[in-house]
Order: structure tokens, then C-alpha cells, then sequence
């Protein structure tokens, strides 16, 4: 396919250009809100799957591409089996790790094998349901993708969690003594570091590649030194705004604590140096997070392509980081009342920022309902655990 720029060999008539639009409002979505946590608050939790779907079709309907809103049919009926059956598989999670740590690592690795096959139905579920034009949306990718996906991070995880388990309390402290165990927790703590951002680059790739829309099959490019470069710039900008607070509690405590005497003055200090630290995560997440955030969908959709559909994403970091620090602000001062006014926002600057681009007939290229190839396992699948976990 020709790149994303269609200004070079074509001509006008045959590429068009649809950026997304966002019709939804705060007070809309606020109306919605409020009932659905009343209600959810009332069933003691039990009206979450029918809140979500409330939510995931309001926010269908006001994105339009190509003055065409999507549309949500999910039953909730069905998303509520796949609440039931998560909540059944916490639940045993609990009990069998207070019941005993071997039990509790049983579960563990239990809950992480069917996590991706739970993540694929989810995706199916989820795509199926959603439709564009009059055609359902798919989703194509196969089941050993999906663990091939979370591999990277799961290896370490339950290798961390079984060496925690593994080592009782008597045992423990014989390891302390001995550097090894302690080298061993160490070591699969970084290497799960390090292996996160090669989970988030595979589990991209794999959801994004198997998006499909009529007879348009999608694909994508995306490295994973693209992701570990991302990664590694969102550490560096974490961490100046974090030295920076660090830097003026510690003024501040020079200043101050040497002022105050005896135990007044001890107080003082652990009371600036936990300040200090929560600022310091605070604003550390606050600037890393939406510059993460924008480059991730960026390197995403920029990538991702048919054989005749293509998508551009422009998100910018100072924009969306601006917004995320007046949402903080606004939740924080109307007790959380704000929550779905940030919400629309968000979801309008970064829908905003995306556009699609078609090389050709739409009509044409997407073919009609008939046209699209079926996958009734994977159909099922779908429908019976109604999740909606990966979008």
C-alpha cells in the first residue's frame, strides 16, 4: 500500500480523507454517569457490565468517520456472564492464597494461562459488536497470538510470584543471609521491566493486526526499538519534574526542620519527606503518562493499514497533558464530580487527532455484509464470554 501521504501519486478523486469526529458532550455523559454508578452503587456492583455497555455505546454513537457514527450492539446479558465468570476467578484467586501460598500460586498460574484467551474473546466479543456503515466490525487474530503477546511479561511475572511463594518466611531469611535469593527477586524484577515495553509493542501488533472491516484486513508496522526508544524518553521525562519537587522539599526541609527542635523537628521531616515522595510520583506520572501516551498512539495508528485504508494520528503531548492536569484539578476540587466532563474531553482530543484515509471507492473496497468472511468459533467464543478487556 502507498504511504500514509496521499498527497504524492494520486489524485484528488482518489483518496479521501476522514479525520474523526467527537459529538459527545460532559453534561450528556454526566447524566449517564450518575445513574450508572447510582445503580451500580444499589446492586452492590452487579450493574457494572450493564453501565459499561451503556457507556461503550454512547461513545459509539458520537464518533462519526465520514459523517457515519459508529454503533455498539453488545448484549449486556451476555457481558454480564463474562463479569460473573472474572469475579468467580478473583474470588478463588483470594481464598486459595489465604489458604495457602502453593494453592494461591496454583490459582495464579491457572488465572494467567486463560488470561489471554479471556483477552482474545474479549477483542472478539467487543469488535463483533461494533459496526460502521451498516458492517460489523471483526477481529481476526488466533489464539496463539495472544499468548505469543503476553509472553514477554508473563514469563517473569509468575517466575517472580512462584520465588516469592516458594521461599517460606524460615526460608526467606536464610536466603538473606545467603545473596542469592535476594539476586534472584532483583533480577526478575528488571527483566519484567524490561520486558514491558516488548509486551506493549507485541499486544499492539496483535490487536491492531487483527482488526478487520469488510474485505479490508488491517495490518501494522510497528518495531519494538520504536516502543523501547518511547519508553525510555517517558523515563526522561519522568524523572526532571520528579527532581525538581524533590529539590524544592529539600529547601524547604533545610529551611525549615533546622528551626523546629526535638521531636516536633523529627515529625516535621517525616511529614516533607513523604510530601515529597507522593509529589514526586505525582508529578512524575503526570508528565510521563500523556507523553507515553500520545507517542504509543501515534506509533500505532501511524502503522496501521490496509490494502486500500490507511490511518494518520497526530496526538501532541502538550495538549493532552495540559488537559490531563486541568481534569486532576477539576475532579479533585468537585469531588470527583467532574470524572465524566475529563472523560469526553480525553476521548475527544485523542479520537480528534486521528484520521482516515482511503485510497479509492469506499463502497467498493469494503464490499457489504455478505462479503466478510466468517469464524464461527471464534464468534461464539466471543459472544458467550461477553469481556470487553482490550480496547
Amino acid at each position: 500500500m502507498d504511504s500514509v501521504n496521499p498527497g504524492r501519486d494520486h489524485t484528488p478523486a482518489q483518496v479521501q480523507e476522514w479525520p474523526v469526529r467527537f459529538t459527545g458532550s460532559g453534561s450528556e455523559y454526566f447524566r449517564i454517569w450518575i445513574v450508572n454508578l447510582l445503580l451500580i452503587l444499589v446492586t452492590l456492583g452487579l450493574y457494572v457490565p450493564f453501565a459499561k455497555q451503556r457507556r461503550i455505546a454512547y461513545f459509539c454513537a458520537n464518533t462519526r468517520v465520514a459523517d457515519q457514527a459508529l454503533a455498539f450492539h453488545g448484549d449486556p446479558w451476555r457481558m454480564f456472564r463474562g463479569f460473573v465468570l472474572l469475579g468467580a476467578l478473583a474470588i478463588v484467586y483470594g481464598v486459595a492464597s489465604h489458604v495457602a501460598p502453593v494453592a494461591g500460586l496454583v490459582a495464579f498460574v491457572v488465572l494467567c494461562a486463560a488470561w489471554p484467551a479471556l483477552w482474545r474473546a474479549g477483542l472478539q466479543f467487543r469488535l463483533g459488536n461494533t459496526s460502521w456503515r451498516g458492517l460489523r466490525l471483526a477481529f481476526t487474530g488466533d489464539l496463539p497470538g495472544a499468548y505469543k503477546a503476553m509472553l514477554p511479561v508473563f514469563v517473569p511475572l509468575m517466575a517472580f510470584v512462584a520465588t516469592s511463594v516458594l521461599l517460606g518466611p524460615g526460608e526467606q531469611e536464610s536466603a538473606s543471609a545467603r545473596p542469592t535469593g535476594g539476586l534472584i527477586v532483583i533480577a526478575l524484577v528488571l527483566l519484567f521491566v524490561l520486558a514491558v515495553p516488548l509486551s506493549m509493542a507485541a499486544t499492539r501488533r496483535y490487536q491492531h493486526g487483527g482488526y478487520r472491516l469488510g474485505r479490508q484486513q488491517a495490518r501494522i508496522e510497528l518495531r519494538n526499538r520504536s516502543v523501547y526508544a518511547t519508553c525510555a524518553k517517558a523515563v526522561g521525562v519522568a524523572i526532571v519534574p520528579a527532581m525538581a519537587v524533590a529539590a524544592v522539599v529539600g529547601i524547604l526541609a533545610a529551611m525549615l526542620v533546622p528551626a523546629v527542635a526535638g521531636g516536633a523537628g523529627q515529625g516535621l521531616t517525616g511529614l516533607l519527606l513523604g510530601l515529597g515522595i507522593g509529589l514526586a510520583y505525582f508529578s512524575a506520572a503526570v508528565a510521563s503518562v500523556p507523553y507515553l501516551t500520545a507517542r504509543l498512539q501515534n506509533l500505532a495508528w501511524n502503522g496501521t493499514r490496509s490494502e486500500a485504508l490507511a490511518f494518520a494520528s497526530q496526538l501532541r503531548m502538550r495538549p493532552l497533558l495540559w488537559l490531563t492536569l486541568r481534569n486532576w484539578l477539576l475532579v479533585v476540587l468537585t469531588l470527583g464530580l467532574y470524572r465524566p466532563f475529563a472523560v469526553v474531553a480525553t476521548a475527544r482530543l485523542r479520537l480528534e487527532a486521528v484520521t482516515l484515509i482511503c485510497h479509492g471507492d469506499l463502497v467498493n473496497l469494503l464490499g457489504d455484509a455478505a462479503s466478510r468472511p466468517a469464524d464461527a468459533t471464534g464468534e461464539a467464543a466471543g459472544d458467550f464470554f461477553g469481556f470487553d478487556l482490550g480496547l
